[in-house]
């Protein structure tokens, strides 16, 4: 079973979060594990009421906690790679583990960035935590359906 880790950034529990829970159940079904971690915390807290940059380093203190060496580490930013989702699908294909940072409020720092495999843009519109992770975790689905033969994406 290959693992998808979502590590994310947000004050509270959400209505996305229901969403995302389908599409882990759909997921296992096509042997994927997938699971969404929110890592805010007291540091994260106090870096938002500083400015950006302290925020990002609060970010990027929290990921760096949780990104272990095995895993294809992928982070999403606004100024990542568009792709579409068969190039997505060819970039998951033949991973054992997976690990997907969205960033808070602030974005992620460049530091971060360059310690990932893969930079990614959902959208060259810009989404709220909630939105990402809904969009992610669909597009995570439809990416082992394809890598399967599964017909949901048709």
């Amino acid at each position: 079973m290959i693992k998808v880790f979502v590590y994310y950034i947000a004050k509270t529990k959400d209505l996305s979060d229901s969403l995302c829970e389908e599409f882990i159940a759909l997921s296992a079904g096509v042997g994927v594990k997938m699971e969404f971690v929110n890592l805010f915390s007291k540091s994260i807290k106090e870096g938002q009421k500083q400015d950006a940059k302290e925020a990002q380093k609060s970010y990027t203190k929290e990921f760096l906690k949780v990104s272990k060496n095995q895993a294809y580490k992928i982070a999403l930013s606004p100024n990542g790679k568009s792709i579409d989702s068969m190039e997505f699908a060819k970039n998951l294909e033949n991973k054992g583990e997976i690990a997907f940072f969205i960033g808070g409020a602030y974005g992620l720092e460049e530091a971060f960035l360059n310690q990932c495999q893969c930079v990614l843009s959902l959208s060259p519109l810009t989404f709220s935590h909630k939105v990402a992770k809904v969009v992610l975790s669909e597009q995570v689905f439809r990416a082992f359906c394809l890598i399967n033969n599964h017909p949901y994406h048709k």
